[in-house]
């Protein structure tokens, strides 16, 4: 098991980042560049919890501290990548800015990440309560919902964000059981696979956006 899941997180950040890259070196419009942008935010960030889990499997070493940190710093990028999202929504669209929800979704961001930053998480002992995994996540599933619901709206205008909708929705389904139960039931944590296939299948429609 710890080859296979190895080799899948090591080839997923290798492919997040190497699009980030692709994108930004090609970076022909603002939308190739804000893709870009979510892809390398989303690679690089989820590196700090891959590449030690991943250590963790060879390396005789304790690496708490490491795992902890990693889900920190990931918490964070997350929640940035989809105000990303929400940026390529409006410029995919060419939709006109809506004040008020650009300042919802940017104030539950930063209530997200005020809430990562509190010393209950107890990050650094890479372990928290259900009650913080609940509590910190309440923002993050807002604004993940409100990105679902504005790219389901517009499903039909774009053939190659068509599904975008379906995989946030889905990489939320796998996440929150982690996020809130991987604590008492480590098995849960078996459901950021499918999460982490909802991450590339949104990569590949980036790849397939930049080249029409």
């Amino acid at each position: 098991m710890k080859y296979g899941e190895s080799t899948f997180d090591i080839l997923y950040l290798v492919f997040a980042i190497a699009t980030g890259v692709y994108l930004l070196k090609k970076q022909q419009s603002k939308l190739d560049r804000y893709m870009g942008l979510a892809a390398l935010i989303l690679g690089c960030g989820d590196a700090f919890h891959l590449v030690p889990r991943v250590l963790n499997y060879f390396v005789n070493a304790d690496f708490t501290v490491a795992l902890g940190v990693g889900k920190f710093v990931t918490s964070i990028t997350m929640t940035i990548f989809y105000l990303y999202m929400y940026h390529i929504y409006l410029t995919n669209y060419k939709k006109s800015e809506n004040k008020f929800l650009t300042w919802v979704l940017y104030g539950l961001s930063i209530v997200r990440i005020a809430l990562c930053l509190l010393p209950q998480n107890q990050w650094l002992q890479n372990e928290s309560s259900v009650t913080w995994g609940i509590i910190r996540n309440v923002p993050f599933v807002i604004l993940g919902c409100i990105i679902v619901v504005l790219y389901y709206n517009v499903r039909n205008e774009d053939a190659f964000f068509k599904r975008i909708w379906l995989y946030v929705l889905l990489s939320f389904l796998f996440y929150i059981p982690v996020a809130v139960g991987a604590s008492i039931v480590p098995m849960l944590g078996m459901l950021m696979l499918p999460k982490t296939i909802c991450y590339i299948l949104i990569l590949v429609a980036f790849i397939k956006k930049s080249q029409r």
